[in-house]
């Protein structure tokens, strides 16, 4: 299946990937590598993980704090949001309407 970031979740990512970059350099580069390889497992096994919302799923990264939130288009998967944890829980629902 076809991965597709919205514009929101890109944002989410840039501003991510600044962050750590800053913290140290080449953490930012990390964080976009473990996004990557979860979006080509979301894209091999789109049903494995638990639903979040009715009309989205989450796919929690190993070694950052975040996570994918997405739904199953017919033969896309739209990734919603990168997630913090931490910070604001919900704030994206409306994205998946």
């Amino acid at each position: 299946m076809k991965v597709v970031f919205s514009r929101y979740a890109k944002q989410e990512l840039d501003d991510a990937v600044r962050f750590y970059e800053l913290q140290h350099p080449g953490l930012g580069k990390q964080l976009r590598r473990e996004v990557k390889d979860a979006a080509k497992r979301i894209a091999a096994f789109p049903q494995a993980w638990s639903r979040e919302s009715l009309n989205a799923r989450k796919c929690t990264l190993h070694r950052f704090p975040y996570k994918l939130l997405y739904s199953i288009e017919g033969e896309v998967i739209l990734i919603v949001a990168v997630a913090h944890l931490h910070r604001r829980p919900g704030y994206w629902v409306d994205r998946t309407t």
